[in-house]
């Protein structure tokens, strides 16, 4: 072979090894968000400001479930969040604004037999009015408007053009998963993984919420019967951070004050909306989400296998789990719950993360 030609050969190789490996690095992590996006800052925001901030991340879509508020406020919080960081090519795809079964009636009765329930989301009774009224919106009401699509066809839909390569991030009641379920069974296999915020176990705390009920969890309680179908679906792989390790987490003032020395988008919208709120201030979807960014914040965790209790008694809504040992019979999933973590390095990944500038358009 003629040596001019060993060369064209030799650079077009190299040529082709570089586009290559450019092409991999370039490759973002593909997920949909679907969270109960109550606003302005708070849990739900800050989780998904995470996972938008991160240059390594495809946000395919935000889906909305009523859950912490109603639906239509959560979609009109979240718009408006996209439009301040100047991301509003991510469609945000209203979905359920009801439990497939639970009613707020039916709860009112189900506390005056078995007791109060410190935290009822939009039902929360100081914070509750018409679910087609948006409250308060400090932030302002936004200009751009939610897709016209459904979340769970959206959800089935996406899983369809990016088979086997799309994350479901779960930060709310499970609903529209559950419905996407029903339209398509072969929606969660189709699905890379699906990871979670929900779940208690036997969490270590003084906090009210759990100390008299441990195993109640608000975003499977709300709506058993979805997080029961979403739970018993064929997922390749099921990531939970359940309330256990979220009781680690704290939002302090000196970790917002770290983020508002920043003048990123992202950090301007925290400084001027994130507020601390009574004695516990827990950091519960935003270790879900950096969890999922950085697997090497959780420093322990078990396979369990979990379920949702839909009997109509006490315990109606509350975490059901098992070892491998003394799992039941009936087809249970088995499920990565973390149990604890670094907390430093997930505070300075918090920090590093809403302080920078946001990422371009994917």
């Amino acid at each position: 072979m003629k040596p001019f030609r060993m060369r064209y050969i030799t650079a077009a190789l190299l040529l082709i090894t570089c586009l290559t490996s450019g092409a991999q690095e370039k490759e973002k992590r593909k997920i949909i968000i679907d969270q109960d996006a109550a606003g302005p800052a708070g849990t739900d925001q800050q989780s998904m400001l995470l996972l938008i901030q991160s240059p390594r991340t495809q946000v395919l879509g935000i889906t909305v479930v009523t859950g912490d508020q109603w639906l239509h406020e959560e979609v009109a919080h979240t718009l408006r969040m996209l439009e301040l960081i100047g991301r509003t090519d991510i469609p945000v795809v209203p979905g359920a604004e009801y439990p497939l079964v639970r009613r707020k009636q039916d709860t009112e009765q189900w506390e005056q037999q078995y007791g109060s329930v410190l935290w009822l989301g939009a039902w929360t009774p100081r914070f509750y009015h018409p679910p087609d009224q948006l409250g308060e919106m400090p932030e302002g009401k936004p200009i751009t408007k939610p897709a016209d699509e459904d979340a769970a066809h959206f959800l089935v839909r996406t899983v369809h053009e990016f088979p086997n390569q799309v994350t479901v991030y779960e930060g709310g009641p499970m609903t529209n998963l559950a419905l996407a379920i029903s339209i398509d069974p072969e929606f969660a296999g189709l699905a890379k993984e699906l990871v979670f915020m929900g779940a208690s176990l036997n969490p270590r705390t003084d906090d009210p919420e759990f100390v008299n009920a441990p195993t109640h969890e608000f975003n499977l309680w709300l709506d058993p019967e979805a997080a029961h179908i979403v739970l018993s679906a064929p997922w390749k792989k099921i990531v939970c951070t359940p309330v256990d390790i979220s009781v680690k987490t704290r939002l302090t003032s000196n970790l917002i004050d770290r983020i508002k020395a920043s003048d990123s988008p992202a950090a301007r919208y925290i400084g001027k909306y994130a507020r601390l709120r009574g004695n516990y201030n827990y950091l519960w979807d935003e270790l879900a989400a950096a969890a999922w960014l950085d697997p090497s914040l959780i420093t322990k965790k078990e396979t369990l296998f979990m379920d949702v209790d839909l009997d109509r008694g006490a315990g109606y809504g509350n975490t059901l789990s098992w070892t491998e040992r003394d799992k039941p019979k009936i087809e249970v999933q088995p499920v990565e719950v973390q149990d604890d973590l670094d907390l430093e390095k997930f505070y300075k990944m918090f920090v590093d993360l809403l302080t920078a500038q946001t990422p371009h358009n994917n």
